[in-house]
């Protein structure tokens, strides 16, 4: 028999869960999305059917700017928001000629990130290993790396000079910035404005300490950098046991990333920065990964834009 004592708190308990955790924000969540096409219209609206409510930018040229206008109106009619306009070229390549190309093409998807509207234009540093563009390079935590990514990410942001977008870098296990410190030191040293903090909490889980204490690190790189933070990537990391560490990223829910802290500390933010799913397989990969996200942040009482 249920008393009405038992019944009152049961019906109090339910109505707390099913409300906004108190000095929370609605969390913004997108993800690709396999829509065959190019009409903007027709991909915001797919991204809110989806229930998203940010987006990859679709792919677009600052120089045509009948299809940015374009891209820009129809996001914002449907209350989609543009996370991110990704580059993902070595601003440190070795040959010249290619690094002058690379760091003119990171300064043409900064200026498109500007026209659309996106929260950031998201690079890596770059790297000095002259294989592999993002590899990992014992002078890629050198003082000569941290001076030329300080001069790199001021001449992106110098030839643009962004007003409603912002200039980041992603973390790297094995480059700077590889973790809130570093990032915080950059910021500094950049010193400008136009930059800020694209935010991949399993990018900095580059060791077993920040594995296990995954919740800390979180917690960590929100409370250093949380006034710079724009925009977030979501996925979940796995130990893959071997002989040496080795941690592989999964769909959200399948490994060991905290997504309760990181989601909370999210909902937090003065500004309702993106959180983007990215780098699974197939739809229902993707599928998998918001419903997950998605049970996280009911029981934690957070709710989505």
């Amino acid at each position: 028999m249920v008393t009405n004592t038992s019944r009152r708190g049961f019906l109090a308990a339910m109505s707390a869960a099913a409300m906004p955790a108190q000095g929370t924000r609605p969390i913004r969540l997108g993800a690709p999305i396999f829509l065959k096409s190019d009409d903007p219209r027709e991909l915001a609206r797919e991204h809110r059917r989806l229930g998203y409510s940010a987006a990859y930018c679709p792919p677009a040229k600052v120089t045509d700017t009948a299809r940015v206008k374009e891209i820009e109106k129809a996001f914002a009619a449907e209350n989609v928001v543009i996370a991110e306009v990704g580059t993902w070229v070595n601003m440190l390549e070795a040959d010249p000629e290619k690094r002058r190309a690379n760091m003119q093409f990171v300064i043409e998807r900064m200026a498109l990130a500007e026209a659309v509207g996106a929260r950031c234009c998201v690079n890596t540093a770059g790297s000095y290993n002259p294989k592999v563009w993002y590899g990992p390079h014992p002078r890629n935590f050198s003082q000569e790396f941290f001076d030329a990514t300080v001069e790199n990410c001021r001449r992106v942001i110098d030839a643009v000079r962004p007003k409603r977008s912002r200039f980041t870098l992603e973390i790297m296990g094995w480059a700077l910035p590889e973790g809130p410190d570093s990032y915080l030191r950059l910021i500094k040293a950049i010193d400008r404005e136009g930059f800020a903090v694209h935010l991949d909490v399993c990018n900095g889980i580059n060791s077993p300490e920040r594995f296990y204490n995954n919740s800390r690190f979180i917690a960590e790189c929100f409370e250093k950098l949380g006034p710079w933070i724009v925009s977030c990537h979501a996925k979940d990391l796995q130990w893959e046991i071997e002989m040496n560490v080795h941690f592989v990223e999964v769909v959200p829910g399948r490994g060991q990333v905290d997504y309760g802290e990181y989601l909370r500390q999210l909902a937090r933010l003065k500004v309702d920065a993106p959180l983007m799913l990215e780098h699974l397989k197939t739809p229902q990969e993707y599928d998998e990964g918001v419903r997950y996200i998605r049970e996280v942040a009911r029981k934690a009482g957070l709710s989505f834009a």
